[in-house]
């Protein structure tokens, strides 16, 4: 799991210096090989990268596209409450983050 918190950790490096696309690339990396599993962390996966694309639209000035992308974060963002991974820590973290983000 090591691999998974190498790249959660650049992710939220990215999100902290709003690299919102380097972001997503990163979290890409681990989510894309699992996309399929019904797995709730697998699912909280995609919604931070909806997440950081949201951010990534709303930078380019596409505010509609950025609005129903950030919904899908919000549809898998509360599963952090129910997964149960040695990643949660970081997770919160990241959850945190996009949250400042989005309020600044």
């Amino acid at each position: 799991m090591s691999e998974y918190k190498k790249y959660l950790d650049s992710f939220l490096k990215n999100l902290k210096n709003e690299n919102f696309y380097e972001a997503h690339e990163d979290l890409e990396a681990i989510w894309f090989p699992r996309r399929f599993e019904q797995s709730d962390e697998v699912k909280l996966l995609k919604g931070l990268i909806n997440a950081s694309v949201s951010f990534e639209l709303r930078k380019k000035g596409k505010i509609e596209q950025a609005k129903k992308v950030w919904q899908t974060y919000l549809k898998y963002k509360e599963l952090i409450n129910s997964i149960n991974s040695p990643n949660q820590e970081i997770y919160h973290l990241i959850i945190q983050e996009i949250q400042s983000i989005r309020e600044a």
